[in-house]
């Protein structure tokens, strides 16, 4: 299976990220599925992630990441420059995921949640699990 990020279906910052990510992986190296979706909740338990997990998921491999664990290897499979902030995996943990929690703290607060989904075209639908 090819690379899945697991996201918060009903926050608009999540939904950017994922048209962020889909804008920049022409090769469409990832699919995505929302925490609160059938497939998100069973690929969660498939894989063990922890119940609480509210934020991105990565799962690779068999693997699953969280927090900036995944979005850096989320970036680093991302088209221009964007590769060059998995440099930052050299930072430890607890240092990159206090800066990712000040973020997903707060992202309902700074940018809304989501009232309804648009509708994706043919070609992006397809990668939603």
């Amino acid at each position: 299976m090819s690379k899945v990020v697991l996201f918060d279906g009903e926050c608009n910052f999540c939904d950017r990220s994922v048209q962020f990510i889909i804008k920049r992986d022409p090769d469409a190296v990832f699919r995505f599925a929302s925490l609160q979706s059938e497939a998100g909740q069973r690929l969660l338990k498939e894989h063990g992630v922890p119940e609480s997990t509210d934020s991105m998921v990565l799962i690779d491999k068999g693997k699953y990441y969280l927090r900036s664990a995944a979005a850096l290897r989320i970036a680093r499979h991302l088209r221009g420059l964007w590769k060059l902030v998995y440099v930052f995996i050299i930072v430890p943990p607890p240092v990159r995921n206090a800066v990712y929690s000040l973020i997903a703290r707060n992202r309902i607060r700074w940018f809304g949640k989501k009232q309804s989904c648009a509708l994706p075209s043919p070609d992006v639908r397809k990668r939603f699990l």
